[in-house]
């Protein structure tokens, strides 16, 4: 039966490191196969689990196990992240081109890791899990490339190529650097881009024209500034 205890053996197994085989990562294991206290790891499945209401929710009315809200960010940062590094786990394997923050974005237990956790317990666990581990490698790197294609790039007007993060809301950051600034802002200039996974491209430490703001600019939404200057010497921003 799939117990919080066996998680953690199999964790260890397919050799993720202590941090990754607690009690919180065998449990979010437990979670992403859809298991129950008197289900065999043998019925272990595939599903899409949100981090709020496909792992959290699950444990808490499957096996009694509540999570304070504020762990969240625990569960993606702590234990889902090295997941997906290990090839254990996919990040929005059902609608890749998810955003960021996206209230969709999930997580699944990858084919080949299911394949492997359902022979848990039989005569052939040992060698489905030394399969597992020469190619988790080569997983985890294909996991990451395929992630790596879905990225927006945008060419700024220097000729430098940023890699945001998929989602529509950065293909229109695209559209506005690559398309209208230059047709409708010409001579603009770029102060800051940012992207859906909270990063931020800033150049105000540029030479900048002195009417333009020096002031640090910070966001927590994906947004594209552009500042130019008219005739009469007034600025105007575009967004």
């Amino acid at each position: 039966m799939a117990s919080v205890g066996e998680a953690q053996e199999i964790l260890e197994a397919l050799g993720m490191p202590a941090a990754q085989h607690n009690q919180m990562a065998g449990m979010t294991l437990i979670a992403l196969c859809g298991l129950t206290p008197d289900v065999a790891w043998e019925k272990a499945e595939r599903r899409r689990c949100t981090v709020t209401k496909g792992i959290m929710g699950y444990l808490a009315e499957h096996y009694e196990t509540t999570y304070a809200a504020n762990t969240r960010e625990t569960f993606r940062r702590q234990v889902l992240h090295q997941f997906v590094q290990a090839g254990l786990a996919e990040y929005n394997p059902f609608e890749p081109d998810l955003p960021t923050n996206s209230p969709n974005a999930h997580y699944a237990v990858t084919e080949f890791a299911l394949d492997v956790i359902r022979r848990h317990g039989t005569s052939h666990w040992a060698t489905a899990v030394d399969h597992f581990r020469r190619k988790q490698g080569a997983l985890a790197e294909r996991y990451a490339q395929d992630r790596q294609r879905r990225l927006v790039p945008v060419t700024l007007p220097d000729g430098q190529e940023l890699q945001l993060s998929p989602g529509k809301h950065n293909e229109v950051q695209k559209a506005v650097v690559e398309g209208f600034a230059p047709r409708f802002a010409p001579g603009a200039h770029l102060l800051y881009l940012g992207d859906t996974e909270r990063r931020i491209y800033s150049w105000t430490g540029l030479a900048l024209p002195s009417w333009a703001s020096r002031s640090p600019i910070t966001t927590s939404c994906p947004t594209s500034s552009c500042t130019t200057r008219n005739a009469s010497g007034c600025s105007s921003s575009r967004r």
